[in-house]
C-alpha cells in the first residue's frame, strides 16, 4: 500500500496547496574531528531527504505534523517553549532563531517526512533544521542567504535542542551539488566544490548497530587535547590559533613537551587535513583508487591516534578491505559506534551488501543495516 506524502498529508490535514521542499541527508566523505580545529571537511549531500510541506496559517501559530511518527504538536509563535517531545525543538529552534535575528515569523502550518534512516549519520536533524529554514525564508520572503540560513539551523541545534555541533551539516545540506563533493573550510566557511560524479561509483553506509555510551564524554576529551596541544605549541609559534596552523614538523619539535596522548591527537587531525586536500586532488584527477586509499588511512588515523573507534567499526573496515570493488571504507562521525562510509563500484554493490551483512554477523552476532546511496543537490524547492 502506497504512503503518502506530506504534500498529500498537508491537503488532508490542513487543505490548501503548499510549498514543497526537499532537504538531503549527508554523508562525510573524509575529513573527521577535524571542524572544531578549524580544518577542513569533505561532506556531500545524498539521495535520501527530509521533505517538507509548508504554508501560512492565520494567527500567530505553527501546527507541525511529523508524518513518520504520527504525531503532531502546535506552538504559540509569541511564546516558544521547547518540548518535552523532542522532535518539535529541531523547528521550534529555528523559528526562535530566525526571531532573534530580527525577522519576524507569520504562523505557518507544517508536514515533514522522508526516508532519511534514523540513527544512520546522515544527519536528519540538519535536514529538518536548514530544511524549514529554507522553507520559511522562501515562504514569506525574508531574503536571508544560504550562509545565514545554515547559521540560523546550526544555533537552533545549540540552543533549543541542546547539541553543541559544528556547521558542517547544515552548510552541506544548503550548499550541496550534484555530482559534487563540497570542500568547506572550518574556519572561513569558504568551500569549493569538488567534481564527484561517476555513476559507476556507489556510497554505501554500514550501520555497526553500535553506539557506545562513552561518545559524548571522550568527544569533550579529545576537544580539550587538542586544546592542550595548541596551547603548548602556541609557546614557540605564537601566531599558532588552532591546530590548522600547524605541521607534522612543528608537532614533531614540540613533542617532548606533550603528553603522548595530545601528540597522537594532534597528529591525527594535522594529518587528516593533509589527506583531505590530497583526497580532493585525486577526486578531480578521477584516482577513485587513490581516495580510497586516504579513507582507509583516515580510518586507521581515527582507530590508532585519536581512539575513536570500537572494535565493531573495525571489523566493518576489515570486511569491507577484503571485498573485490571497495575503493576505500572509514568509519564515519563521532565514533565508539555508527557507520562505516564505503567507496564502492555499482556492479560490486549486491555481492559487498551480502558479504558484509554475512561476515559481520558472524563476528559480532549483530546484522548491520546498509545503506546505498549516490551524491544529490542540496536544500531547493520542489515542483
Amino acid at each position: 500500500m502506497r504512503v503518502a506524502g506530506p504534500r498529500e498529508l498537508f491537503r488532508t490535514q490542513f487543505g490548501g496547496d503548499p510549498l514543497v521542499v526537499r532537504s538531503p541527508g549527508r554523508v562525510n566523505l573524509i575529513g573527521e574531528h577535524t571542524d572544531y580545529n578549524d580544518g577542513f571537511v569533505l561532506p556531500a549531500t545524498v539521495d535520501r531527504a527530509i521533505v517538507l510541506a509548508v504554508a501560512p496559517a492565520v494567527g500567530r501559530r505553527c501546527r507541525l505534523l511529523a508524518a513518520d511518527l504520527s504525531d503532531s504538536t502546535d506552538a504559540d509563535l509569541d511564546d516558544l517553549q521547547r518540548s518535552p517531545r523532542g522532535w518539535p525543538n529541531y523547528l521550534l529552534g529555528v523559528v526562535d532563531q530566525l526571531r532573534r535575528s530580527g525577522t519576524e515569523v507569520p504562523g505557518f502550518d507544517c508536514v515533514f517526512g522522508g526516508d532519511i534512516p534514523p540513527g544512520a549519520g546522515m544527519s536528519s536533524s540538519a535536514a529538518i533544521e536548514a530544511g524549514l529554514a529554507f522553507a520559511l525564508n522562501e515562504l514569506f520572503s525574508f531574503g536571508l542567504d544560504r550562509r545565514t540560513l545554515a547559521k540560523l539551523a546550526r544555533n537552533a541545534e545549540h540552543d533549543f535542542v541542546g547539541v553543541r555541533c559544528g556547521i558542517m551539516d547544515q552548510f552541506a545540506n544548503l550548499f550541496g551539488s550534484p555530482g559534487h563533493a563540497l570542500k568547506l573550510d572550518c574556519r572561513s566557511l569558504e568551500f569549493e566544490l569538488v567534481p564527484f560524479a561517476d555513476p559507476k561509483v556507489h556510497i554505501v553506509l554500514c550501520d555497526s548497530g553500535i553506539k557506545h555510551a562513552l561518545a559524548g564524554s571522550e568527544y569533550n576529551v579529545r576537544r580539550h587535547q587538542c586544546e592542550e596541544g595548541v596551547a603548548a605549541l602556541q609557546r614557540t609559534w605564537p601566531a599558532v590559533l588552532s591546530l590548522r596552523d600547524v605541521d607534522l614538523e612543528m608537532l614533531d619539535r614540540q613533542r617532548a613537551e606533550l603528553d603522548p596522548d595530545v601528540y597522537r591527537r594532534c597528529r591525527h587531525v594535522v594529518e587528516e587535513n593533509k589527506r583531505l586536500l590530497a583526497g580532493c586532488d585525486e577526486l578531480r584527477r578521477g584516482d577513485l583508487a587513490g581516495f580510497g586509499q586516504r579513507m582507509y588511512d583516515s580510518h586507521r588515523g581515527l582507530r590508532d591516534d585519536y581512539s575513536v573507534s570500537c572494535s565493531e567499526l573495525d571489523i566493518l573496515v576489515e570486511i569491507a578491505a577484503g571485498i573485490e570493488g571497495v575503493y576505500g571504507a572509514r568509519m564515519m562521525g563521532g565514533g565508539f559506534g555508527g557507520c562505516t562510509i564505503n567507496l564502492v563500484q555499482a556492479d560490486a554493490v549486491v555481492e559487498f551488501s551480502t558479504a558484509v551483512t554475512a561476515r559481520y554477523g558472524q563476528r559480532t552476532g549483530w546484522s548491520p543495516r546498509v545503506f546505498v546511496t549516490q551524491i544529490a543537490g542540496g536544500t531547493a524547492v520542489e515542483a
